[in-house]
């Protein structure tokens, strides 16, 4: 396995169905952590970097709740952190709240119920993998921690879909290493025990969602330097497609939203001792654009998620 210093901080995330704008935040660039933003319009246009607020960190999740906002969570900042910012429906960033639940990183988050969000899995650099969740209520407040279901293991990716449930997806565990299990969220919150994996096992990987009720995983690391562009995609009812021939740079370790009202976007990432700013576009039938060339400081470990009804 690739052993770079923020290799198992990685997380993705997104909310259930797609909001018409999106926004990618924080990451690992030049050897340290970065609190800048870029945000997507809802023509799937990225901007330059915008000043980061809040704690510079990577390895942290991010998800939609209220149906127009979103928030970041968790992360990596030296040591573990709990910390989040919410994201207002006009893109802004708000300072640091008080964490609640376990500190980690290498988690995942996305969407549930139409108007709110879950974090889970990921490292608490003491005890290391976990499956332990926090919910994220209408209003932005996390929850204290949830005991966890499914296998424990970070590094993974989470999307929604159906309109009103999320998925957890692939990631890595220690006993096993890379896997493709799933865990699906239904419209309440609860999640459901392992699903047996479909398609290429990985990490580090990302997902978003596309046409109002789907969803897709993208790219991530298979193995030692295995960087893959594949895709698998999610139905409205969570079930999940064999791989499909992967569209654009093989890369790992980075982040996905949606934008538009029924797009997605995959942006940023890690390869090769390279970190880039390349995003790739998500049409409404779930097909994966070519390159976009790269717009904002390239990095990787961020996250993202929509916002904006």
């Amino acid at each position: 396995m690739f052993s770079a210093p923020n290799y198992f901080l990685t997380r993705q995330a997104n909310v259930v169905g797609t909001g018409n704008k999106g926004i990618f935040g924080y990451g690992y660039s030049d050897s340290l952590g970065v609190s800048m933003t870029n945000l997507v319009s809802n023509t799937g246009v990225v901007s330059a970097d915008t000043t980061g607020v809040g704690t510079a960190r990577y390895g942290l999740a991010a998800c939609g709740y209220g149906t127009d906002k979103g928030i970041f969570g968790y992360g990596y900042t030296g040591s573990v952190a709990s910390m989040t910012n919410l994201v207002s429906n006009t893109g802004v960033v708000a300072t640091d709240t008080t964490g609640v639940g376990t500190a980690r990183y290498g988690l995942a988050a996305c969407g549930y119920g139409g108007d709110k969000g879950i974090f889970g899995y990921g490292n608490n650099n003491s005890s290391y993998r976990l499956s332990t969740t926090n919910k994220v209520s209408n209003t932005g407040v996390v929850s204290a921690d949830t005991t966890g279901v499914g296998t424990i293991r970070s590094n993974l990716a989470a999307c929604g879909y159906g309109g009103d449930k999320g998925i957890f997806g692939y990631g890595y565990n220690d006993s096993v290493g890379s896997v493709s299990i799933t865990n699906k969220v239904s419209n309440t919150g609860v999640v459901a025990t392992d699903t047996t994996g479909v398609g290429t096992i990985r990490s580090d990987l990302a997902a978003c969602g596309y046409g109002t009720d789907k969803g897709i995983f993208g790219y991530g690391e298979s193995g030692y330097g295995g960087y893959v562009s594949m895709t698998n995609k999610v139905s409205n009812t969570g079930v999940v497609s064999a791989d499909t021939t992967g569209v654009g740079t093989a890369r790992t370790q980075l982040a996905a939203c949606g934008y538009g009202g029924d797009k997605g976007i995959f942006g940023y990432g890690y390869i090769s001792f390279v970190r880039v700013s390349t995003t790739n576009k998500v049409s409404n039938t779930g097909v994966v654009a070519t390159n976009t060339t790269g717009v904002g400081t390239a990095r990787d470990s961020l996250a993202a998620c929509s916002f904006s009804s």
